[in-house]
Order: C-alpha cells, then sequence, then structure tokens
C-alpha cells in the first residue's frame, strides 16, 4: 500500500471506531485490513454505500449480517426489530454517513471531498460489483460483540496534482 493511500485509510479505522464509540455506543476492534478479491462470497445481508468524489473519487462501504445490523439499529432506536425494515435500513446508513462524514477533516484536502446520500443494498448474501477489474478495495474487517463481524471496505483513486 503506497503512503498516500496509508494516509487516507489509516482515518476510516479511527473514524470507525469512534463512530460506534460515540454514536452507537458499542466497542469495535479492527482486524487485518486486505485487499478485497472481489470474485469471493460473501454472507453479507445489507451493505451501505456512499460514494466519494471530487479529490478523492470511489466509496465506502459497511457490509454486515442481518442479526448485527438489527443488534444495532436495538442499540440506537430501541429494542423490537426482527428483520431489516425501514429502521435497519436508516440506521446502517446513518452509521456510514457519520463515517465519511468525519474522514473529510482527517485526510488531505478532505474539505475537497464530496459525499453521496447512503444508498443501502440488502439481500441475503449480496455482492458488490465494482466497476473495473482494476479497481483495488480495501477490506477492514472490525470485531463487535463477541463474535460479530462488518466490514468497512474502502475503494478511492486519489486525484494527483498536475
Amino acid at each position: 500500500m503506497t503512503v498516500e493511500l496509508q494516509n487516507y485509510v489509516e482515518p476510516f479505522v479511527e473514524v470507525t471506531v469512534n463512530t460506534f464509540k460515540e454514536f452507537v455506543g458499542v466497542d469495535v476492534s479492527p482486524r487485518h485490513p486486505h485487499f478485497l478479491d472481489p470474485e469471493k462470497g460473501f454472507e453479507w445481508d445489507i451493505s451501505a454505500v456512499i460514494g466519494l468524489s471530487g479529490v478523492v473519487k470511489g466509496a465506502v462501504i459497511i457490509s454486515m449480517k442481518a442479526d448485527l445490523a438489527i443488534k444495532l439499529t436495538d442499540m440506537l432506536a430501541g429494542e423490537g426489530h426482527s428483520e431489516i425494515d425501514a429502521d435497519v435500513v436508516d440506521a446502517i446508513g446513518e452509521i456510514n454517513n457519520i463515517i465519511a462524514g468525519n474522514i473529510k477533516p482527517k485526510v488531505p484536502n478532505g474539505d475537497r471531498i464530496v459525499i453521496s446520500i447512503p444508498t443501502i443494498i440488502k439481500g441475503k448474501e449480496h455482492s458488490i460489483a465494482w466497476p473495473s477489474k482494476q479497481t483495488r478495495i480495501l477490506c477492514i474487517p472490525h470485531k463487535v460483540f463477541d463474535n460479530d463481524i462488518f466490514h468497512l471496505m474502502v475503494a478511492i483513486e486519489i486525484e494527483t496534482e498536475k
């Protein structure tokens, strides 16, 4: 990983940990980051996607199983959720929105990054189709609670000064 990319990735980990601690009220611990194999199948049931444009182009995505999404939503909105409903969609989208928004002051030229509204993908064991096989997707698993895992994925292209 280039030093330039490292300047962006480390803040994503820091912001993710802080968002879960301060907004959700739960500790998460990042695991070993790796580049995602887009051909590999995953057990995600919900993903929140936020596009990045401006000085950084790409996306930040948070993906997890339904049980974890429901658990997190119950913590934020009150108990009683049993499936991926509108509250769960809103909660997971808002968590990712906070992560993407809070990254801006932490990275070089962050004031020139524009974030989109969250797009939610739901469906058992869905996959995300990336636009190019050359797109490198950094996946940072995070452990939460006893044995739940969610994945933070960052696919960015950094604009270089000409």
